[in-house]
Formats: C-alpha cells, sequence, structure tokens
C-alpha cells in the first residue's frame, strides 16, 4: 500500500481567511489562532489576506469569491453562530455549512470550517483560546494540509512518481 504524502508546512502557501464581524470578540480570537498557526507553520505574513464579512451567513458569498480568484491555495472561515431562543440558528448554520460544503466542490480549493455552533457564549470561548484550545489554529492546520494534499492529488500516485 502507498499513501500520498500529507504535511502542515505552509511555506510557498497563500491562505485567505473569512471572519465573521458578528460575535466580534470570539471571532477575533479564532482569527489570531489562526494566524499564529499558519505562521507558526511557515507561511510568510505577506501571504495570508483576511477578509471580513457582517456575520457567519456571509462567509460562503467571500469564500466563493476568493476561491474563484485562483490566488489561494486554501480558505480558512472564522465566526461563531451562538443559539439563541429562534431558529435562526439552525437557519444560518445551515447556510454557512452548505455554502462552504458547495464552494469546495464547486471551486476544488479547500476551505477549512472554523465556524463555531455553540449553545451558549462560554461554549464558543472555551473553542476560541480557552480550555478547548482554539478552533481557529485547527482550521488553519486542516487549510494547510488539505492544501498540501490537494496538490499532490493532482499529481501522479506515489508509486508512480519515481
Amino acid at each position: 500500500m502507498r499513501s500520498y504524502p500529507t504535511s502542515r508546512d505552509g511555506s510557498g502557501l497563500r491562505i485567505a481567511i473569512v471572519v465573521a464581524r458578528f460575535n466580534h470578540l470570539i471571532s477575533a480570537r479564532l482569527l489570531e489562532g489562526a494566524v499564529e498557526e499558519l505562521a507558526r507553520a511557515g507561511t510568510k505574513p505577506e501571504d495570508v489576506h483576511v477578509a471580513w464579512v457582517p456575520g457567519a451567513f456571509e462567509i460562503p458569498l467571500a469564500a466563493r469569491q476568493l476561491a474563484n480568484s485562483g490566488r489561494y491555495h486554501a480558505l480558512v472561515t472564522l465566526g461563531a453562530v451562538i443559539r439563541g431562543g429562534t431558529p435562526h440558528f439552525d437557519y444560518v448554520c445551515r447556510g454557512v455549512t452548505d455554502g462552504l460544503r458547495d464552494v469546495m466542490q464547486a471551486t476544488g480549493v479547500p476551505v477549512a470550517f472554523g465556524v463555531l455552533t455553540t449553545d451558549d457564549v462560554d461554549q464558543a470561548l472555551e473553542r476560541a483560546g480557552g480550555s478547548d484550545g482554539n478552533k481557529g489554529a485547527e482550521a488553519a492546520q486542516a487549510a494547510l494540509e488539505m492544501a498540501r494534499l490537494v496538490a499532490a492529488l493532482a499529481a501522479p500516485p506515489p508509486d508512480e512518481a519515481a
């Protein structure tokens, strides 16, 4: 059995990050975690571009535009949708999830999902640098790994490369 190689090396990669402004405190912490992780992995600061959108529901449109631009190896999407007393939470979560899946399928550009969907603010804060780590950093890792894997999948299989 041969496996495609995987790597979280960010050197030479251009990454776009789409961040929802709504629930700004949480989004800013997720962004900080993502940017720190990309730097730790070797991505140059000038190769990380950030696009702020009003809320989570707007993330897929910005992600599609960035993916279609051909300028990025992967995208990281960040935000927080916190459950309230109405079905709004369910509609927003479904729209973001389906929208980002569609972006990946339509463009072939990896989109890492760092949009928190939590029951309350405390859960969101725990996942944005608190006791549960930083999901922004984890999304950045996923974006790097998928960018490298997509490139490897486009090349000849490992057994034919030699």
